[in-house]
């Protein structure tokens, strides 16, 4: 009888430890002007016997290039990377931080933290964070929204546009509140809409379709966050409430509007016709009539004879 409690209280420490072994990279992207010095950071490294960094760039494949002993907190390089001494890093009690000094491109790539416990044969890999370098001056981005289709379009929605431009890197997050008069203000959660996003050169747009309540009007704000910072698109937009459903005596007179229409068109289609068969008439009974009058003769009177 102790076997299942025994069980399941293995089970939940399998769980717990590898809840505990879950690695966080703050932040998913990083731009850094050439130069300056870039900072990673991954947490959740309190359960690790090794904390191995890896690059990643688009070309190539996963590259480590130093780990960390957290025994002792011992650094080792990998020798065979070119840009191993670029790098410092250091542990801390749950986290651990990779540093480059100077920025130069040739680091712009993906740089991954990884977990390895000796005990048992686990890799644990952060979510990564992949860095950007640029000669350029970052900036925030100028955020517009607009209506994305018309309303008539849209059975019981409406389409709303977020442009996000002219920020390098390109790389933004977007986010929607609303607001109703007089209620409180409310992020709205991927639940209460679909959004569909667009990027192209310098440039990224993301379309959002939500319902349009029954009894309020919402006003909608479009947020980008791009590095650290949130820009708010300077105008809402308003989405009004749904059109009042139609009553059964409206819903009757439309349909009597519409058979009228119809009995109108039919009665010109026959009048045409009865037009184009009367015409039709006309001209057979005039070809009959041709032939007849071209064998009638018409007699002519004697030459007078002429003397010599």
């Amino acid at each position: 009888m102790l076997l299942l409690p025994a069980a399941a209280l293995c089970c939940l420490c399998s769980a717990l430890v590898a809840m505990a072994a879950e690695l966080t990279q703050d932040r998913l992207y990083l731009t850094v002007t050439v130069g300056k010095s870039a900072l990673f950071t991954c947490r959740g490294t309190d359960q690790c016997y090794r904390i191995i960094w890896f690059q990643k760039k688009d070309t190539e494949t996963f590259r480590q290039f130093l780990y960390i002993r957290t025994s002792d907190g011992s650094i080792y390089l990998d020798n065979n990377h070119p840009q191993k001494n670029d790098f410092t890093a250091k542990r801390k009690q749950t986290s651990s931080e990779l540093e480059i000094k100077k920025v130069e491109p040739s680091h712009a790539a993906t740089y991954y933290c990884l977990c390895w416990d000796d005990e048992e044969p686990t890799l644990i890999f952060g979510s990564g964070t992949k860095l950007f370098v640029t000669d350029k001056q970052v900036c925030q981005p100028v955020v517009s929204v607009y209506p994305a289709a018309s309303i008539a379009t849209l059975d019981g929605k409406s389409s709303l546009l977020c442009v996000a431009s002219n920020m390098p890197p390109p790389l933004v997050q977007f986010s929607w509140t609303r607001q109703r008069e007089g209620g409180p203000l409310e992020n709205l959660s991927s639940a209460q809409g679909e959004q569909l996003e667009l990027k192209e050169a310098g440039r990224t747009a993301a379309i959002m379709v939500v319902d349009r309540h029954a009894s309020y009007t919402y006003n909608y704000s479009c947020h980008v966050r791009h590095e650290e910072v949130t820009v708010k698109a300077p105008a809402e937009q308003e989405v009004c409430t749904l059109p009042a459903p139609t009553t059964p005596a409206a819903w009757a007179w439309s349909q009597l509007q519409v058979k009228l229409l119809c009995l109108l068109y039919t009665l010109l289609m026959v009048k045409s016709l009865v037009y184009c068969c009367g015409l039709a008439l006309i001209n057979i009974l005039r070809n009959r009539e041709r032939p007849a009058a071209a064998h009638e003769t018409t007699e002519f009177p004697p030459a007078a004879s002429t003397s010599h």
